[in-house]
């Protein structure tokens, strides 16, 4: 479920706007290849003025087919897609 998938690419990329991720406990499914793939289309594409968890999960779950090749990679190599 794509929804899933926005758990892992959501969560870990909110801390982008203001802090490190060091800052925050990122869920286990939150790789460091996830991330690596993932970081720069989320804050391209989801990241605002003011990013929630709810606001990031939502856009990375509407735009996952805007993602680069290599982070809906990661995020089905993850398990969280379908």
């Amino acid at each position: 479920m794509i929804v899933k998938s926005v758990v892992a690419a959501g969560v870990f990329l909110v801390a982008v706007g203001t802090a490190t991720a060091q800052d925050y406990r990122l869920p286990p499914e939150v790789t460091p290849a996830l991330r690596a793939a993932c970081e720069s289309d989320v804050r391209r594409l989801c990241i605002d003025e003011n990013p929630t968890v709810s606001k990031v999960k939502s856009c990375v779950a509407r735009k996952f087919l805007q993602l680069g090749r290599r982070c809906q990679m990661q995020i089905t190599i993850a398990g969280l897609k379908p």
